[in-house]
């Protein structure tokens, strides 16, 4: 079964840097486009970042600048580096898995609480 596994959240205060890890237990990871994903308190689950498998990547609006996705094919881990944190970017952050078009799947992690104090 597969499993990601996230890690690196925790308390920060506002302006400070988070750095989250993503763990992918098979060998799917080369080829799934990774994405991290969070959801705050009474709103819906929002896209963060993207990295394909070929490495390109994709950001919301709001994390341009700030948030970089990265990843380590020989690790089987997706990180994000988050700067200037801000308390509105309180969230849980979700790690997610998709296998390409000859062989879908959509995996999640169980989520990272990242908390920014004003």
């Amino acid at each position: 079964q597969v499993q990601l596994v996230e890690s690196g959240g925790g308390l920060v205060q506002a302006g400070g840097s988070l750095r989250l890890s993503c763990a992918v237990s098979e060998s799917i990871f080369s080829i799934s486009d990774m994405g991290w994903y969070r959801q705050a308190p009474e709103k819906s689950r929002e896209l963060v970042a993207q990295i394909t498998s070929g490495g390109t990547t994709t950001y919301a609006d709001s994390m341009k600048g700030r948030f970089t996705i990265s990843r380590d094919n020989a690790k089987n881990t997706v990180y994000l580096q988050m700067n200037s944190l801000k308390p509105e970017d309180t969230a849980v952050y979700y790690c997610n898995a998709k296998g390409p078009w000859y062989r879908p799947y959509n995996y999640w992690g169980q989520g990272t609480q990242v908390t920014v104090s004003s």
